[in-house]
């Protein structure tokens, strides 16, 4: 078993040093072709370390025939949670903004609880503590926050539609349709211009960082369990690297995922062929100063409306989120003008239903670049797909798309994740929902 990215020690206290350059492999016809250890070990590229890298690369391990034996590469050159999905909201739930069910929302909703609650379990266990030892990373705050989401009515249509929906919502995620006495009970203070607001009590707020280093430890700790049972050996590794071309890694690999959101659309040979659009989006963090005695109740539950906060504990939270589209700037950082323009925005819209935050204490800013799909039938889906079409003719490997998660990458990633692994594993295409790969014979 290796695990090994170009700063962390592997397990048992080894490192290992990276090859730069992987001996050629015949193509892939499927994973069952290499199950027996004495063939090759079967090698995947992922590109991205996000939402979609990081579900793909656990489903690969999750889903490897078992004895086979099997390399994942994980390129980013930031890391870990580095790009869009490691700065955003992490509001979870599967509706849409007009509390409708999403697209396969119910089935994105339960697989996405499943992954999350491997991550937690995994941060938590002794062996995640052993490897980590005292220069990995602490999961000193929470991963998935269980409080709830409140959605306040902001129209007499939009309370129509609450009405509608909140009879018809998922099981698993119900709606309440509540009054302003028991809003405030949840939250004191909340203004409902409408005297309605709708409440999900199993919706959760997801701490994206702390999650995707949970999630990249578990596909540490899949990787030992499964060399450790005879399922064959198996490889990870993180290369905080970019790829330039697509072309770089032909023959050294039986597949590569593209994961990269916004990032895929600069590779020469997807330039311009995704269609996708990109929007920037800021997210203020907030911080109540220790002279205020008036702090945001433990057990009250995040909000969402025209713009949202996603609480991280009694004094301090996350707002956003601005919209920038067309943008090119994937830097996370913010500057002062930027950040300024964010806050004008964002904190006239959280105190029509917050008043409090006017006593919040302005302390920094993130951004992400979401990558942005196009408006379907079904609305706004995710591009999942075979794009040897665009790479070339001659490809000695897969190569696959996955992206355009926009701003819903949390709860598709899970369940979407699995699909693509297994597509993958296959070399079946046929496996992904036909509307999911529907784009490539519109941009042929």
């Amino acid at each position: 078993m290796l695990v090994s990215d170009w700063s962390a020690p592997v397990a048992h206290g080894r490192f290992v040093a990276l090859p730069s350059r992987i001996t050629a492999s015949p193509t892939l016809h499927s994973a069952a072709a290499y199950s027996s250890p004495t063939f090759r070990p079967l090698r995947y590229a992922v590109l991205g370390a996000g939402f979609a890298g990081l579900s793909v690369v656990w489903h690969l391990l999750k889903h490897s025939p078992k004895g086979s034996n099997l390399r994942i590469d994980i390129f980013d050159e930031v890391g870990i949670g580095g790009g869009a999905s490691g700065v955003s909201g992490g509001l979870l739930h599967p509706y849409s903004p007009k509390v409708k069910l999403l697209w396969r929302g119910a089935e994105c909703w339960k697989e996405c609880l499943m992954l999350l609650s491997i991550a937690e379990m995994s941060a938590l266990s002794k062996e995640s503590n052993s490897e980590l030892g005292g220069s990995g990373q602490c999961f000193d705050s929470f991963i998935v926050r269980r409080r709830g989401i409140l959605r306040p009515a902001t129209s007499m249509k939009n309370l129509s539609v609450l009405l509608d929906n909140a009879q018809n919502c998922d099981a698993s995620c119900r709606i309440e349709i509540i009054d302003k006495e028991t809003a405030q009970e949840l939250v004191p203070n909340i203004c409902l211009p409408f005297n309605s607001a709708f409440y999900m009590p199993q919706a959760v707020n997801v701490h994206p960082l702390q999650y995707l280093q949970a999630l990249f430890l578990a596909c540490k700790n899949l990787v030992k369990e499964l060399s450790d049972s005879s399922h064959g050996l198996k490889e990870l590794y993180l290369h905080k690297k970019s790829v330039q071309k697509l072309v770089e890694l032909e023959g050294d690999y039986d597949a590569v995922i593209i994961c990269l959101g916004a990032k895929a659309d600069m590779l020469p040979e997807l330039s311009g062929r995704l269609p996708l659009r990109t929007c920037r989006g800021v997210i203020a963090h907030l911080h109540l100063p220790g002279n205020s005695r008036e702090e945001y109740p433990d057990h009250a539950p995040s909000i969402l409306s025209d713009a949202w906060f996603a609480v991280q504990g009694t004094r301090s939270l996350h707002m956003g989120s601005t919209w920038e589209w067309k943008s090119r700037n994937s830097s996370p950082d913010v500057s002062v003008d930027e950040a300024s323009k964010a806050l004008d925005e964002l904190l006239p819209k959280v105190s029509a239903f917050y008043p409090g935050i006017k006593d919040w204490t302005f302390t920094g800013a993130k951004a992400g670049l979401r990558a942005m799909p196009p408006l379907t039938p079904q609305g706004s889906l995710p591009l999942l797909g075979c794009v040897n079409d665009f790479v070339g003719d001659n490809c000695t490997c897969k190569f696959w798309f996955f992206g355009g998660l926009g701003s819903r990458g949390l709860l598709y990633h899970a369940w979407l994740g699995n699909l693509m692994a297994q597509a993958v594993l296959s070399c079946n295409e046929e496996l992904i929902p036909a509307e999911l790969t529907s784009w490539k014979n519109i941009n042929r």
